[in-house]
């Protein structure tokens, strides 16, 4: 059969969504007990009607949500400063979560959560698993990392704009190819999770060598950089290092499970 996975990534859905709901309360510096509630009812809700507007629109013949690890994942085992700073999730929405996965089941999409590993990884290893056996992926997120999977494919819905982050969104954005996204960010560091890059090395900068020399390793062995920026590269070559295994994406996290786990009703008759 034709499969058309989809990948939601739920707490970048959720807590989007939280965010809108809670926003007309926050005149106050903490809600209410009572408020809390109905934004927390609120919240449920709209995760549950944007799960079925995006099976709606998708049209899948499969579909998955995927968690974060509710432990540290493992790149903080390496980095421990990584996504140092950032907003914690409010502990009466991660009480919640169980609630919004019901919901999600309700309507037939189950939710994955790894032991150690972020919904990023568990996703990328599924998006890359049925890609390349030539069938259909979208994932669901404005996580910028999921523009480095685009191909043939496997595409990207921003479900908030109703927009699809394609190749051409990732030129005028970035000025590199997708393939070239990782590289472009071991260089520049990537301020959302908090991992520097190579000082004095901007996107533009970093574009320009990347078009000019192809890849990041090609840039590293040129012999005809100028000086300068060949003493800072090898100067910072351990940080360019942990940079790019911080940003690597997982490809080879164990499932436990196949695509007939998670088909949608509609496709019961069929196989996969």
């Amino acid at each position: 059969m034709s499969v058309h996975l989809v990948l939601i990534d739920a707490l970048n859905l959720i807590r989007r969504i939280y965010a809108v709901q809670e926003r007309p309360f926050l005149l106050n510096s903490e809600l209410a007990d009572n408020t809390k509630k109905q934004v927390l009812f609120n919240t449920i809700q709209a995760c549950e009607n944007a799960l079925l507007k995006i099976i709606e629109s998708q049209s899948p013949t499969h579909a998955l949500a995927l968690f974060d690890s509710e432990k540290p994942c493992w790149r903080y085992q390496i980095y421990p400063d990584y996504k140092k700073g950032r907003k914690k999730m409010p502990e009466h929405l991660a009480e919640k979560l169980s609630d919004i996965q019901d919901a999600f089941m309700r309507n037939h999409v189950d939710s994955l959560a790894s032991d150690e590993d972020e919904a990023d990884d568990l996703i990328t290893t599924l998006a890359i698993k049925v890609a390349l056996r030539g069938q259909k992926v979208t994932i669901v997120s404005t996580d910028k990392c999921f523009l480095s999977l685009l191909s043939q494919n496997i595409q990207v819905y921003d479900y908030f704009n109703r927009r699809y982050l394609d190749r051409q969104h990732v030129k005028e954005k970035f000025n590199v190819k997708p393939e070239q996204l990782m590289d472009l960010w071991t260089l520049t560091g990537d301020s959302t999770n908090k991992i520097p890059g190579v000082p004095s090395i901007g996107q533009i900068t970093a574009a320009n060598l990347l078009n000019q020399y192809g890849s990041l390793n090609a840039l590293l062995n040129a012999n005809d950089l100028k000086a300068s920026l060949r003493e800072k590269l090898a100067q910072h070559q351990e940080q360019i290092q942990l940079s790019k295994s911080l940003l690597t994406l997982r490809l080879d996290i164990p499932l436990g499970f196949n695509l007939k786990d998670i088909r949608l009703p509609s496709n019961d008759t069929t196989t996969s």
